[in-house]
């Protein structure tokens, strides 16, 4: 008896060792059990990048905190695993998955990965399959979005294999092989050219259409076709400093068919025309940047008086609210068509490499924000101030005044000599 309650003992404690071992998935992402569906895909987005193993080479603990955090974003991305797991926990999950309806997204980390950040990953199928075409959609962003990063949720309307019939097309999902060309699709045909001269024709089949099969009952959903089109939602991950133009591959989403594996469903980012936001937390001075790769443009106007004296600052509100300062002390004359470089405010940094392409050597500083100068002028002066301002100009030029016939470098033509008329 003794004994029977030592083997009891023992049993429980190492079934204890082995549900501690596994940790919680809220903790390996860093959250609690009311975070939001957003919240899991942004800790995942930092979490799966610091810990990847192509950053952290010969490293093998941050692997399995990859691998970690790859199958805690499996579980808390997906609605009905997340249930179970809060209300069962491990083991809920572990049963879940064997019986085959877990989905199977977390198999492979770095598969989750690929698809996640739209690049190339390793996820493929057997080579010599008939791949079908790939599929480019484009989505505009404003400035905002490309120097923030954020994560966009769009509809794209494809091909879907018909899930009432499975891709047979038969509502009974019995698909019968036709009897005329034996499932080849194709029938030979003998044509007469002359008396005695034939010429034998591969035409597709006329009884299955080419298909080599046909359907007695066809479903009722796709009236026999096996695919439908769907709108079906679909999210990027914007990483802060992607540039117009960039193309993120979301590999085998696009049209689906029985006869082929999916192609790629390509995202290209494109850049919104600037226009003032709805909202008053996006209603900023940088809004209205222009951008040439890392580096941001900005227009400032000053009064002739501004420009002329000094004495004025600017605040000039970024692209994610934080304020950059301008500005001349008194006597600190600034030219028209000025440009001064403020070191490090423009775009982030992004590499447009995988993470195993980045080198250390890399220039990974940020762009810069290049500030052009206008000079509003008045369109017309009182009489008093005219003069006012034409004695001190005058006073001022006679004493260190430009002459810009001479400074300019340009050849001065000799005076012209009196000319006297013939007659």
């Amino acid at each position: 008896m003794y004994l029977q309650r030592m083997l009891i003992a023992l049993a429980l404690a190492l079934f204890a060792v082995a549900v501690l071992a596994a940790e919680d998935y809220y903790k390996v992402l860093g959250l609690d059990k009311s975070a939001s569906e957003k919240d899991v895909k942004r800790a995942y987005r930092t979490l799966s990048k610091k810990f990847h193993p192509d950053k952290n080479p010969n490293d093998e603990s941050a692997r399995e905190r990859f691998v970690e955090i790859a199958d805690a974003y499996d579980v808390l991305s997906t609605s009905s695993l997340r249930k179970i797991y809060d209300q069962y926990g491990h083991d809920g999950v572990e049963q879940h998955r064997k019986g085959g309806s877990a989905g199977g997204r977390g198999n492979d980390p770095f598969d989750l990965f690929s698809r996640f950040f739209g690049g190339g990953g390793h996820f493929g199928h057997a080579p010599g399959a008939r791949r079908g075409p790939d599929m480019e959609v484009r989505a505009a962003l404003p400035l905002r979005d490309f120097y923030n990063g954020r994560e966009i949720n769009f509809l794209v309307e494809k091909q879907q294999i018909c899930d009432s019939c499975e891709g047979t097309g038969s509502k009974d999902r019995e698909v019968i092989t036709c009897d005329r060309c034996s499932g080849r699709g194709m029938v030979i045909q003998k044509h007469m050219l002359a008396p005695g001269m034939f010429q034998q024709v591969q035409m597709p089949c006329d009884k299955c259409g080419g298909q080599g099969k046909h359907v007695k009952n066809p479903c009722p959903v796709c009236a026999g076709q096996r695919v439908v089109k769907k709108e079906v939602e679909t999210s990027a991950s914007i990483e802060p400093g992607m540039d117009k133009g960039t193309r993120l591959v979301f590999e085998n989403e696009a049209d689906e068919s029985p006869d082929w594996v999916a192609g790629d469903l390509i995202v290209i980012l494109d850049e919104k025309e600037p226009e003032l936001s709805s909202s008053e937390a996006e209603r900023n001075d940088g809004t209205f940047f222009r951008r040439k790769g890392k580096d941001l443009f900005w227009k400032e106007m000053l009064s002739l008086r501004e420009a002329w004296m000094g004495e004025w600052s600017r605040n000039v509100t970024h692209l994610d609210g934080h304020v950059v300062r301008l500005g001349r002390s008194r006597g600190q004359v600034v030219q028209p068509w000025a440009v001064e470089t403020v070191v490090g405010e423009g775009m982030p940094h992004y590499s447009e490499g995988h993470l195993h392409d980045q080198r250390e050597d890399e220039n990974d500083e940020p762009g810069n924000l290049y500030v052009e100068y206008g000079v509003v002028l008045p369109d017309q002066m009182e009489s008093g101030m005219e003069k006012e301002f034409f004695a001190l100009w005058e006073k001022w030029r006679k004493k260190i005044g430009v002459d810009l016939g001479v400074d300019s470098g340009r050849p001065i033509p000799p005076p012209a000599e009196d000319v006297k008329d013939e007659l």
